[in-house]
């Protein structure tokens, strides 16, 4: 049965170019379709069945005379499990699926399979049809396709994944960021990943987008997300830094005291207009993950 958080629905378009839409599946995450003269480009197929088939149905009506392309931003749950919607045996549609040759790699992975036997045992209904289907067109760190009208260039964007892409279309000057950057703050994988995680910050506000759409930030947001990604992990490194000039050990801090002593609350490490409380069970787990992957890298590194 479909809930609430599996329903997806048309953004009502906010001034961004007409040939992007924007779906959102409930509250969980944003993703888009992109309609070019030749091509009509998913970005991402989200959780499952149920939600590849509505992001199919909203594009169905610009198929005609088009081809349909399938992108994975990353392999992460919320971004690639409807893949069997269009690859494999229990495919409804056939199209090319493309992403970094490491998302192909992750879906493959035991721990892949797990997550996925665990999801199934919470939620059953919701996940007893995903089949872990790897994407078939693979890049290392760069793929273009050109769609006649627009062109999309795919690039990696490590950090929050190692396997992340993110899509840049120069004719309209227009980021489609994934989860590179977020509101307020992309989740770092590990301290080995937090500068992949800086640089690839650095790489999408060195485009100087004109438009930035993201899959966890309201359609408003814009590129002002990038500077304010780039100024949180600068605050990061400057609060690790002074608490370990200031004898903290990083070995012995508890997650739970860790905000304390780097004196960087989570209160403190979100946008003044958002609320502190609405999804602090979900973004403070992160701002303390990002302080102690900076912790453990400055240590290894100086």
């Amino acid at each position: 049965m479909t809930t609430h958080t599996d329903s997806v629905e048309l953004v009502p378009n906010n001034g961004w170019d007409s040939r992007i839409l924007v779906c959102r599946c409930g509250k969980l995450v944003s993703t888009f379709i992109v309609v070019t003269t030749h091509y009509v480009i998913m970005v991402d197929t989200l959780i499952n069945k149920a939600t590849a088939s509505a992001l199919l149905a909203i594009a169905a009506p610009h198929l005609a005379g088009r081809q349909l392309l399938v992108i994975n931003t990353h392999a992460d749950w919320d971004h690639a499990w409807g893949n069997h919607v269009f690859a494999g045996p229990d495919s409804t549609i056939s199209a090319p699926i493309i992403a970094s040759q490491q998302c192909a790699k992750r879906l493959r992975t035991q721990e892949m399979a797990e997550g996925l036997r665990s999801m199934r045992g919470n939620a059953p209904e919701r996940f007893n049809d995903v089949r872990l289907t790897p994407p078939t067109l693979l890049f290392d760190q760069q793929f273009t396709i050109d769609g006649g009208d627009l062109t999309l260039e795919l690039f990696a964007t490590p950090g929050h994944t190692a396997d992340h892409v993110a899509i840049y279309l120069p004719e309209i000057r227009t980021l489609l960021a994934g989860d590179a950057a977020e509101l307020p703050f992309p989740f770092v994988e590990s301290a080995e990943s937090l500068p992949l995680l800086r640089d690839s910050l650095a790489r999408m506000a060195a485009l100087k987008p004109a438009y930035a759409l993201y899959c966890h930030a309201p359609v408003t947001s814009g590129p002002t997300v990038l500077a304010q990604n780039i100024t949180y992990f600068d605050m990061v490194e400057q609060r690790c830094r002074t608490a370990l000039a200031n004898g903290i050990s990083p070995q012995l801090v508890d997650d739970n005291d860790i905000e304390e002593l780097v004196k960087f609350p989570y209160a403190d490490a979100i946008p003044t207009d958002m609320d502190a409380d609405e999804l602090a069970n979900f973004y403070r787990p992160g701002h303390r993950g990002a302080l102690r992957a900076m912790l453990e890298y400055l240590s290894n590194t100086e």
